[in-house]
C-alpha cells in the first residue's frame, strides 16, 4: 500500500503543478488588458461624479504629462545630444517679422527642457478645455474640440514666446490655425468612421459620450434597443433603464450623472 502510495503521489504533484502553470500562464496579456479595462472604468465613474473643475484639473494634469514626457524624448533625440537644432542667431537690427520666425523657430527646435515645456502646455491646455466643453455641451462636438485646439494653440504661442513683437496677435493667429487643422482632422475623422447607413446613431451622440465617459459603453446596445435618444435623457428614471435590462449598479451611475450633468438635462 505505501509503495502504491508513493507513486501516486508525484503524480498528484505534477498534474496540480501543469494545471497551476495553465492557469497562471493561460491568457497574461489578457488578463492584464482586462485589468486596465477595469482600472479605466473605475477611473473614468469616479471623474465623472466629480465637479466639473475637479475632472478639469486631473484632466489637464494627465494631459501636460504626457506631452511633456513627448516633448521631451523628441527633445532628445535632436542633434547635438539633444541640445536642439541649431539655429543661427540673427543679425543686429533685423525685421520684426523675421525676428518673430526666427523665435518660432527656436520654439520648434528647443532642446529636451523647452520641448517638454511646450508640449506639456499645449497638451495640458488641450485635454482641460475639451473636459470643460464636454461637460457644459455634454456631448464631444467639433465645436469642443475647436475650442480646445484654439485655447492650446494660443498658450503654446505664449509660453513659447513665438508672438515677439505682437505675442497678443500671434497668439491668436496660432490659436485659429489650431482650431482650423483640429475641427478638419475632427471632421474628417468622424466622417469615415461612421458606418454607413447609420446616420440614426446622432439621436444616440450624448448617450454614448455619457456611457464612456461612465465606462458603461456596453450598454450603448440596451439604450437604442430601447430607443432611448439623446432627447429622452432628461427624462430617464430607474424604471426606464431596467426596462432595457441595465443592471441596479450602472442604474443608479447613469441617473446620479444625469443629475450632475447640466447638459444632459437640457
Amino acid at each position: 500500500m505505501e509503495g502504491i502510495g508513493q507513486k501516486k503521489r508525484p503524480l498528484v504533484v505534477m498534474a496540480s503543478s501543469s494545471t497551476a502553470v495553465s492557469r497562471g500562464g493561460a491568457n497574461p496579456l489578457a488578463e492584464l488588458g482586462d485589468r486596465v479595462k477595469s482600472l479605466e472604468a473605475e477611473v473614468r465613474a469616479w471623474m465623472a461624479k466629480q465637479p466639473t473643475h475637479i475632472e478639469a484639473a486631473v484632466t489637464t494634469a494627465f494631459g501636460a504629462v504626457q506631452g511633456g514626457a513627448l516633448g521631451g524624448l523628441m527633445g532628445t533625440f535632436a542633434p547635438d545630444g539633444g541640445a536642439g537644432l541649431p539655429v543661427p542667431q540673427p543679425p543686429p537690427g533685423v525685421d520684426p517679422n523675421a525676428m518673430a520666425t526666427f523665435k518660432q523657430a527656436q520654439a520648434l527646435a528647443g532642446g529636451p527642457l523647452v520641448q517638454a515645456r511646450n508640449f506639456a502646455v499645449m497638451t495640458g491646455a488641450n485635454a482641460g478645455i475639451s473636459c470643460v466643453m464636454r461637460r457644459i455641451r455634454g456631448v464631444e462636438d467639433v465645436q469642443g474640440s475647436m475650442a480646445a485646439a484654439f485655447g492650446s494653440g494660443a498658450l503654446f504661442s505664449i509660453v513659447s514666446g513665438m508672438g515677439t513683437p505682437n505675442p497678443v496677435v500671434n497668439a491668436i493667429t496660432t490659436g485659429m490655425a489650431f482650431a482650423v487643422f483640429q475641427g478638419g482632422f475632427f471632421m474628417v475623422g468622424q466622417k469615415f468612421s461612421k458606418p454607413k447607413g447609420q446616420n440614426e446613431d446622432m439621436n444616440y451622440s450624448r448617450g454614448r459620450n455619457m456611457l464612456n465617459q461612465l465606462g458603461l459603453q456596453n450598454y450603448e446596445k440596451n439604450f437604442k434597443k430601447g430607443l432611448l435618444t439623446d432627447e429622452t435623457l432628461p427624462l430617464l428614471n430607474d424604471s426606464a433603464l431596467r426596462d432595457v435590462n441595465i443592471p441596479p449598479g450602472p442604474r443608479l451611475v447613469i441617473l446620479d450623472h444625469i443629475k450632475r450633468e447640466p447638459g444632459l438635462t437640457k
